[in-house]
């Protein structure tokens, strides 16, 4: 009996040993890839936001790798959805604006009296690049895409079937849900509306459709593209959310004043927006369905799911909908509130529950990250982009300069510019005038100090390097307008100043009023979330 006791301690410790290692890793891993539109950096409760509520995201992010320096690819839509199909920075594929916005001798249609006419750009996704769904169909994967896609159209042959995808639910060329809302009816000409729908969210719907397409293809090995429209304008959500949220914003305190000057347009200066709060929470929700249907068919322990933005929030411009203090602007500028976004990778067999990576990361390294654990033993040739593994794994990576590239004037108050960030550092080129900002980012995240006048050798080298990097690719670049006339935007800066920011505290005013009434096409949806 006495020699029971050692064995037992050994059998039990062999167990305690067993237990702690990771589980092992499947060699073909499903995918779901969860993109937001416009979703700012601390727009969700595990990148701090207190006003937003996002329970089933925090919940995903507690069991997954944060990456706190994650970017997108662009500060607006289209250019930064195709570096995350192609793995390609935006002055190589040649997206470099939203598709639809005026280039050239058009931009004059819109009465901005600017210094340039904004650079030419590509108008669709090039058939010469390999996508990520293509170089995941070539190894054996079922492909699925629902909601936005903005990077072409079907006259041009760009939808996403055109692109990799086996299943295209609700994406075309428009940038925003802007025929039927954010309530069934949708009026979405590559999406059914079923009777029994009428009033769910549009963010719920796209997720119906992809829970069922995980179910029809459980036994598959698949890449379910979860690309939401939300929280694109125009804003809507239910009236029992917005009465919600209205009531937390009453209790958190509503400041009389709610925008400030940004250099070209009125910025929101706090998290009240009860709508857009509303939409986050829907879009939360539908997050929360599909990953309820990956435990239901026992499908979550093989399944990595990736969950970012396309750009950052919307401070300025659209619907003037979040801030993101303590970042710099949003959506369209070229300071880290446009591009630095949440980015959060969940790879369930590995031990690295809620933790935290501060390795700077850019959407062109999902690519390059899913073939990796797909097995795919020859990446797609000149990727930008490099396989996160390592970070995932708990290693290093090498540094590396990040770029963007945005030659156009944003609806939202962005200007033409370049941007390059290695380590700390990140330079911006203005291309109006060809001055310059430099900020080091891990001393001012908020990019109130430009540093360039105290260390001039760093801004040379950061500089000569991006543009250098511009002209090894071709890049486009946007030209002085001859008919360029400074008194004209003198007075469209002064109407900014005046008229527009008094419309949006009027506009601010009524929605948090307990008496708000919106449009009437989606008020009807109170009784469905």
């Amino acid at each position: 009996m006495k020699l029971l006791k050692p064995i037992t301690l050994i059998l039990c410790g062999f167990l305690l040993f067993s237990c702690s290692k990771e589980p092992k890793a499947p060699s073909e891993p499903n995918f779901l890839f969860i993109l937001v539109d416009d979703l700012g950096y601390n727009d969700v409760g595990f990148m701090g936001s207190e006003f937003y509520e996002t329970p089933h995201l925090d919940k995903l992010a507690s069991k997954g790798m944060v990456f706190t320096n994650g970017y997108a690819n662009s500060a607006v839509c289209s250019p930064s959805r195709a570096s995350l199909m192609t793995g390609k920075f935006t002055a190589v594929h040649g997206i470099t604006d939203w598709i639809g916005a005026p280039a050239g001798e058009e931009w004059r249609s819109y009465n901005r009296y600017s210094k340039l006419l904004p650079a030419d750009y590509e108008h669709q996704l090039s058939k010469e690049m390999t996508t990520l769904p293509e170089a995941l169909k070539e190894a054996g994967y079922h492909t699925f895409f629902a909601g936005k896609w903005h990077l072409g159209s079907a006259e041009e042959k760009s939808l996403p079937t055109d692109h990799g995808f086996d299943i295209n639910k609700g994406g075309y060329h428009v940038g925003g849900p802007y025929s039927g809302g954010y309530f069934s009816p949708f009026d979405n000409p590559l999406m059914e509306d079923a009777p029994e729908e009428k009033g769910m969210s549009l963010s719920m719907k796209l997720a119906k459709e992809t829970n069922l397409f995980i179910e029809q293809h459980q036994k598959d090995k698949f890449l379910a593209y979860l690309s939401f429209y939300a929280v694109h304008a125009p804003i809507q959500t239910s009236e029992e959310k917005w009465a919600r949220y209205r009531d937390k914003a009453e209790a958190m305190g509503i400041d009389s004043i709610g925008f400030e000057m940004e250099r070209v347009l009125p910025a929101r200066k706090y998290q009240d927006n009860p709508v857009y709060a509303g939409l986050i929470e829907q879009m939360d929700e539908a997050v929360g369905s599909v990953v309820a249907k990956l435990e239901e068919l026992g499908l979550a322990e093989n399944t990595i799911i990736v969950f970012t933005s396309d750009n950052g929030g919307v401070v300025s411009g659209d619907n003037y909908s979040t801030n993101l203090d303590p970042l710099r602007g949003g959506k369209g500028y070229q300071w880290e509130g446009g591009i630095r976004i949440p980015y959060l990778v969940y790879v369930p067999w590995l031990q690295n529950h809620g933790s935290k990576n501060d390795t700077p990361v850019t959407g062109v390294d999902f690519l390059p990250t899913l073939l990796d654990y797909a097995g795919v033993s020859e990446m797609p040739k000149g990727l930008d982009g490099t396989s996160l593994r390592p970070l995932l794994e708990g290693g290093t990576l090498q540094e590396r300069s990040l770029y963007w590239h945005y030659p156009h004037y944003g609806n939202q108050g962005g200007e033409p510019n370049s941007t390059i960030r290695k380590g700390d550092w990140k330079l911006i080129h203005y291309w109006e005038d060809g001055h310059e900002e430099l900020y080091h980012l891990k001393n001012d995240l908020s990019e109130e100090q430009n540093v360039l006048g105290e260390n001039p050798e760093i801004a040379e080298t950061l500089s000569q390097q991006l543009l250098d990097w511009l002209h090894e690719r071709n890049a486009n670049f946007a030209k002085p307008d001859p008919l360029y006339n400074p008194d004209s935007a003198a007075m469209v800066a002064e109407r900014y100043r005046t008229t527009l920011i008094q419309r949006l505290e009027d506009q601010r005013k009524a929605m948090l009023s307990k008496d708000f009434q919106p449009n009437k096409d989606w008020w009807g949806s109170k009784t469905i979330d």
